[in-house]
């Protein structure tokens, strides 16, 4: 009965333009009042309300009003051709056909994910061309996979958006090498290139147009063996060396990675460090590596055995380190016996290392040392989580609780969890580019 009653409240107290999912119904006000408001508002705020809903959302608005009808192609146009749109190829050319041809531009956002070429090539080059994409400010360019081996070319005509470009998403394809060293993207913040066959001059060439660039994702691209970075505004980078095996027997991964100059890099993010090459080497060349790297305030690393004299050099290098993450493979073997030395003491130990995160925990020795480590040298240690594969029973973590131990910890406020996790991968390509997320990884597991 209770259940019942509750149901004919939420029924009754439920807008009568709202549908199922809460969403306002096109075409109907929602609760009436609701539509006159925003009808007050100025058409320049109508505008990029507009330009911010989905592609069908944006276009169906012009039924709810004759004042609405000419807002959506006075608005920035979004165009979304994703499933959202159509799961149909045939329709799906129509309607990008069809909004393109009746929207005069200027354009927001562009998004074609998962594009099939087939004989299509002269008319996605004729959409990138339409004059409704004017002013591009994001565009999300992806091929489906059909050759892995010979990945399509990107259409020169995706790169005319460079100069007003803040966010460009570019996958499954080749990158064009002739037009690349002329490129420049003034206004670039985000760049994600995943799939992507891009020689090594082609993405220096690439990176050297992105004076403003704060985030970059390398997600499975092959072509790079070797990258330089040399920027004074990147925040963050994430990298993943997962290649599908269909890209030939040996594909050019990117295997060495060298921060020259990045003096606001605060993240360096792995995506799946379980698929990749056996090691990114990262060198640091400097007068002063601390002074360069005093702004990375997360990290993310792959470690096997885990070696803790590996992890004391990173930790090193990275003084004003506030999170670490990290992978552990474990070698039977391994004996991981590091003195701390007050008398040379790791700045990040001493003052700013908060949280750390061991995934892949077997309550091993080899583990329990690297993680002890932390337990009786990091002085400002908040939390520590342990992502176990073994069950966590009360025994078991009784035991590890006398093996790490926890009553000498170094920081008395620090709290230590032991969670069962079938986790493989950080999982953070998502939030590369979420520079505002004081996570940037799976949170609800690291809580």
């Amino acid at each position: 009965m209770e259940e019942d009653a509750a149901s004919t409240t939420a029924k009754k107290t439920k807008p009568d333009g709202i549908d199922g999912q809460g969403h306002p119904k096109i075409g109907s006000p929602a609760g009436g009042q609701s539509f006159d408001s925003i009808d007050r508002l100025p058409d320049e705020v109508l505008g990029s309300i507009i330009s911010l809903l989905p592609t069908k959302a944006g276009a169906r608005i012009q039924i709810l009003s004759r004042r609405w009808r000419p807002l959506w192609r006075a608005a920035p146009l979004n165009l979304d051709a994703g499933c959202d749109l159509t799961c149909q190829d045939r329709k799906q050319i129509l309607f990008v056909s069809k909004i393109l041809s009746d929207h005069p531009g200027p354009a927001r956002r562009f998004a074609l994910p998962g594009i099939r070429l087939r004989d299509r090539y002269a008319r996605i080059d004729g959409w990138l061309r339409s004059r409704a994409l004017t002013g591009l400010r994001e565009i999300d360019f992806h091929y489906e996979i059909e050759n892995p081996q010979l990945p399509y070319p990107l259409p020169p005509s995706a790169l005319r958006f460079a100069p007003t470009l803040c966010v460009a998403d570019f996958g499954n394809c080749d990158f064009p090498r002739e037009v690349a060293p002329l490129l420049k993207f003034p206004c670039l913040k985000q760049l994600s290139l995943r799939s992507v066959f891009v020689l090594e001059d082609v993405l220096h060439s690439l990176l050297c147009g992105c004076p403003v660039l704060e985030s970059l994702l390398l997600d499975g691209n092959f072509g790079c063996g070797c990258l330089r970075i040399n920027s004074p505004t990147l925040r963050s980078i994430g990298i993943s060396l997962f290649c599908l095996r269909e890209r030939g027997e040996n594909p050019i991964l990117l295997q060495v990675l060298i921060i020259e100059d990045a003096p606001c890099l605060e993240r360096l993010l792995p995506l799946y460090p379980d698929e990749g090459p056996a090691t990114i080497r990262v060198k640091m060349i400097a007068l002063s590596l601390t002074t360069l790297m005093r702004t990375v305030k997360v990290v993310a690393l792959d470690t096997w055995g885990p070696n803790l004299d590996s992890v004391v050099d990173l930790l090193k290098c990275f003084p004003c380190l506030q999170k670490l993450y990290i992978m552990s493979h474990l070698q039977n073997g391994r004996k991981n016996k590091w003195s701390y030395n007050p008398l040379d003491p790791i700045e990040c130990l001493e003052s700013h290392l908060r949280q750390v995160v061991v995934m892949k925990y077997w309550g091993m020795r080899p583990d329990v040392d690297l993680a002890k480590f932390f337990v009786l040298n990091a002085k400002v240690l908040k939390k520590m989580v342990f992502g176990c594969i073994s069950s966590c029973n009360d025994k078991w973590m009784a035991n590890q609780r006398r093996r790490l131990q926890l009553n000498n910890r170094a920081s008395q406020g620090a709290r230590f969890k032991f969670k069962r996790s079938a986790y493989s991968t950080f999982a953070c390509n998502s939030h590369t580019h979420d520079l505002w997320k004081d996570d940037p990884f799976d949170s609800h597991f690291c809580r």
